[in-house]
């Protein structure tokens, strides 16, 4: 009898989640990836497509594809580009399911077309719930589909409510490192450099997430997801720093237990739990060692310094198009951060005044979220701070 593969498809197959996927892939022989998905790393994007041999392979950027065609004539494997390209990928038959590994509110589109051609979802692209969760969720309960979170907090939620009643939630605790700027005031922060905030204390990740981590605005959009995926109310979800990344999430149930999700902070465990749910996998790599784990600490997040968590609940409060303003503006401050073109503080600032100057629009169409994503970019380029 041949053997069952499950065939899947990654959406930014170049960027930190996108290669712990792979290395996923490499440690489980019954997966095939179908199809790659990258932005403009086509150098590292055509040693995947030699490793693992997909039958169709997207680049967004038209030139570059054009160039990942010429490396790799040798190869049985089709080469597309561009918004049409990558949609192309989310829909291939073959596939089982789409890991959206890709950072941005560029994997909105891909994931509505995937849902809607039946595939389930490995989500790692917050961007999506953030701003299409009214359109997403919906969607995927239509055409019975999963929604697997891969994010770490949100994977550790997941898992802390398999097998129990999701009504019987009173609060999720989403966890937070505090990042590298932990302890420190608003003043020290006036001047800190691109690499100071590289500098996460626990977990490895690509340069806009890292940065987002840095100013808690990434822990604010994983509270606006976690909104969408477990179906709760803003207010019965509680961020607390837990400052080693020991404990994920927790879970607050109406009877007063609280279940918590513990591990090592290592992607691989949240990426492999989505591919195989509900099965659970060997994985290997170092495991907690609680003879010398002698203590858990937690600590409440400084809002008043790291502006980014109270902008993105007030955005969340407000609805409608506010939280693509506020994710849009963010992604804009971020890459003028990243060139050094503005400072650490700056991103709060403009996020402020993106969300001040944005008319807001009620349940926002598709059209609609990618016009305001459109405005809030506008408004951060014209902008000098």
């Amino acid at each position: 009898m041949e053997k069952y593969l499950k065939k899947i498809a990654v959406l930014g197959s170049t960027g930190s989640i996108g290669t712990q996927t792979l290395d996923v892939v490499r440690a489980n022989k019954d997966l095939k990836v179908e199809a790659l998905g990258a932005g403009s790393n086509i150098e590292l994007l055509e040693q995947q497509i030699r490793e693992f041999r997909p039958r169709l392979a997207a680049v967004y950027r038209e030139e570059k594809a054009a160039e990942l065609r010429e490396r790799v004539r040798d190869l049985d494997v089709t080469v597309v580009s561009g918004m049409e390209g990558l949609l192309e990928l989310a829909v291939l038959p073959e596939t089982e399911i789409l890991v959206t590994a890709i950072v941005g509110m560029i994997g909105i589109r891909p994931t509505i077309a995937a849902i809607e051609a039946g595939k389930d979802i490995a989500l790692a692209n917050k961007e999506t719930l953030v701003t299409a969760g009214h359109l997403i969720m919906p969607l995927a309960k239509e055409k019975g589909v999963k929604i697997l979170p891969v994010d770490s907090e949100h994977s550790a939620i997941f898992q802390c409510l398999s097998g129990s009643d999701g009504r019987a939630i009173d609060k999720l605790l989403i966890t937070a490192s505090g990042g590298p700027f932990r302890g420190r005031k608003k003043d020290a922060l006036a001047h800190v450099t691109v690499e100071d905030a590289l500098r996460h204390p626990n977990w490895s990740m690509g340069h806009k997430i890292t940065i987002d981590s840095a100013t808690l605005v990434n822990k604010g959009l994983e509270v606006m997801e976690a909104r969408w995926l477990f179906g709760v109310e803003l207010e019965d979800i509680q961020v607390v720093v837990q400052p080693k990344s020991i404990i994920h999430s927790m879970v607050q149930f109406v009877d007063g237990a609280v279940m918590a999700q513990l591990g090592t902070p290592d992607m691989k465990l949240p990426i492999q739990y989505a591919l195989y749910y509900p099965q659970r996998r060997y994985l290997a790599g170092e495991r907690l060692d609680f003879k010398t784990l002698r203590e858990i600490t937690f600590e409440e997040p400084d809002m008043e310094t790291f502006e980014g968590l109270p902008l993105a609940i007030g955005a969340a409060k407000e609805g409608g198009t506010m939280p693509t303003v506020f994710n849009a503006a963010n992604e804009a401050l971020v890459a003028r951060f990243l060139k050094k073109e503005i400072g650490f503080l700056d991103i709060y600032e403009g996020i402020r005044g993106a969300m001040e100057d944005h008319r807001k629009r009620e349940n926002p169409s598709l059209e609609e979220i990618l016009l305001a994503e459109r405005e809030a970019r506008d408004w951060v380029e014209s902008h000098k701070f």
